[in-house]
């Protein structure tokens, strides 16, 4: 959120071929090249959120090809982005390489080379090219009423992971996380298309309700969510209660709050209630869709193998509250 401020004062890009900028805070840049073809850039890269290289590997790398798919496209290239001290063993490093290198491959684009440089802690991640028909972009903030919010991943890594540094989180717990952090956010592409879908992001640092509160903005809607219906990693709400709680999600609550109305204000007492501003890692996708696609669309994530195919709330008339919580 930082950064999101910082940015503000930078001037406002006026290109013709910018189709998206930082402007909206959408998950990457899109340049179009001409008219079917647009290129999507991100970059992401982050701190070990795991102790195993290889894994962790694997989850930055997931996280940044994530920004890619969530603007409807394909990813075709990637750079390491690699900060690394030199008093580990280098073959840690070239685990955390093998890993990305691996979710990359699955990811069908292609790994060639990127940059290092010394640093005293650990991080990694990529820069991603992806590409996409400028027709079918997927925006953060372009939903219609009447819409179904799917989210495809459960959530809670940010508890999980902060219960894992307390020494506290279970075996299958950390299992859990780690499916749902190194899982790819792809999809066959056709599906976008078949369904007419024009408005989806991806969970991450942000939460879940810092992302829904995006999507709202920059249209006439709010967003109503059914929290009974919002998929959560086991033991997530356990260690919630205790106040183990990652420091991100304090500042996602004091930034999103303000524009949340609960119907029952007793869900702000509930360990649920916190796991809702929790900061992910490679989290799920949200995809507004029409009613009429929802279930076709659902059967097919279903199928492709997606972790979590949960309709969680939909879109309404705008109201003085961004999220309404039920």
């Amino acid at each position: 959120m930082d950064l999101a401020n910082a940015l503000k004062n930078l001037k406002q890009v006026n290109n013709q071929n910018l189709l998206v900028g930082f402007d909206t805070s959408d998950d990457a840049a899109v340049y179009k090249i001409n008219e079917d073809t647009a290129m999507i850039q991100t970059l992401d890269f982050f701190t070990p959120v795991v102790d195993d290289p290889y894994i962790f590997g694997q989850i930055a790398a997931a996280n940044a090809l994530s920004d890619v798919y969530a603007m409807g496209g394909e990813p075709v290239l990637a750079l390491n982005i690699v900060c690394f001290p030199t008093c580990l063993d280098m073959s840690i490093l070239g685990e955390i390489l093998r890993g990305g290198q691996d979710k990359v491959i699955e990811s069908g684009a292609v790994l060639v080379g990127g940059h290092s440089i010394k640093d005293d802690e650990p991080k990694y991640g990529l820069s991603v090219c992806g590409l996409i028909n400028p027709k079918n972009i997927c925006k953060n903030n372009s939903a219609k009423i009447n819409q179904n919010i799917i989210l495809t991943k459960p959530i809670g890594t940010g508890i999980i992971n902060t219960a894992v540094k307390a020494e506290m989180a279970k075996k299958e717990e950390i299992e859990e996380s780690i499916k749902v952090m190194s899982k790819l956010n792809s999809y066959p592409k056709e599906i976008l298309q078949k369904y007419d879908i024009h408005t989806m992001t991806d969970v991450t640092g942000f939460s879940l309700l810092g992302h829904l509160k995006e999507m709202s903005e920059g249209n006439e809607i709010s967003i109503k969510i059914d929290v009974s219906s919002i998929p959560v990693i086991r033991g997530a709400e356990y260690y919630a209660s205790m106040g183990i709680i990652p420091g991100g999600a304090y500042q996602n609550k004091s930034f999103v709050e303000p524009h949340i109305k609960c119907i029952d204000e007793n869900l702000k007492t509930t360990p649920l209630y916190d796991v809702l501003f929790d900061p992910q890692t490679s989290g799920g996708l949200l995809i507004c869709v029409d009613e009429k696609y929802t279930s076709s669309l659902i059967s097919e994530l279903k199928d492709y193998g997606c972790l979590s195919y949960s309709v969680i709330g939909k879109t309404i008339e705008k109201t003085d509250k961004n999220i309404i919580l039920e």
